[in-house]
């Protein structure tokens, strides 16, 4: 007999990231031969044992799945939503799994979202331990001054504790928004939002552009494309020390990078948006 912790079981099983099969467990969703386990700690033989959470039996996952996606606003980064929003989940159907989004993207937020139904890969990429780089590019109401910039460089105090300084760049100033660039290495949610209020920034758009060596590429807003072996492993492994910088660029725009492979598997999620040929 093979006995693992429950929530590592759910996990491998590709039905959530461990530390939401945690909250299923504690929550009372998930039985073991038929009774309500609500401890931690419970083991069991994902062999043997019969598992089943929130009343469907558990299987074990036969392939895995890492997805890149880039999520439109108005997508909601969860499996379900009491207000009926739109889910990403919706986005990626049609991969032939069911995929979980790896942290979150908040429902007016855009751009590189992970999706996967690796539980452990997630619950690495997640951990607090494990910080790597991700870069936003953020359009903010008014002018933006030197000493606000300076601020979240050095971190800025919130509800939730310090946040580590951030490396902040401003791409653009208009005469009424400004576009910064804002390189994070923590997983809080809201963070970037919450950085830009610390400091009397008020957030008009945000969108992630950056997760480690990863970037958006070509996709448009509701296309995803499939991560290869290594592109997955790569991300296991944290970046280097950010170097904070605060010179101004002209352009919005990142500077073109090494163009990456985009798999045959990519597609447009949205039924409404292919193009007939």
């Amino acid at each position: 007999m093979m006995t693992e912790r429950l929530q590592k079981i759910i996990a491998a099983a590709g039905i959530t990231s461990r530390r939401a099969a945690e909250e299923m467990i504690l929550d009372g969703r998930v039985s073991v031969n038929g009774v309500v386990v609500t401890e931690l700690g419970t083991k069991a033989d994902p062999a043997t044992d019969r598992i089943t959470v929130d009343g469907a039996l558990l299987r074990p996952t036969e392939k895995l799945y890492y997805v890149l996606l880039h999520k439109p606003a108005g997508y909601v980064t969860s499996l379900k939503d009491p207000q009926g929003r739109q889910l990403v989940t919706e986005l990626v159907q049609d991969v032939g799994a069911r995929l979980f989004p790896v942290g979150r993207l908040d429902y007016n937020s855009e751009g590189l979202l992970l999706m996967t139904n690796d539980g452990e890969w997630a619950n690495r990429l997640m951990h607090p331990r494990h910080q790597v780089d991700k870069e936003y590019h953020v359009r903010v109401r008014g002018k933006v001054d030197p000493q606000q910039v300076r601020r979240l460089t050095e971190g800025v105090e919130l509800e939730d504790g310090r946040a580590s300084g951030a490396s902040v760049r401003v791409l653009k100033a208009d005469q009424s928004n400004d576009w910064l660039s804002i390189t994070i290495r923590e997983g809080r949610n809201r963070q970037v939002r919450r950085m830009c209020s610390a400091v009397g920034l008020s957030v008009v758009r945000l969108r992630r552009i950056r997760y480690g060596n990863l970037t958006l590429g070509g996709l448009k807003p509701g296309e995803y494309r499939l991560l290869t072996t290594e592109e997955a492993q790569g991300l296991d492994a944290p970046s280097p020390p950010p170097v904070r910088r605060t010179e101004r660029s002209r352009a919005v725009s990142p500077k073109p990078g090494s163009r990456q492979d985009v798999p045959e598997g990519r597609r447009n999620a949205q039924p409404v948006r292919r193009k007939e040929k």
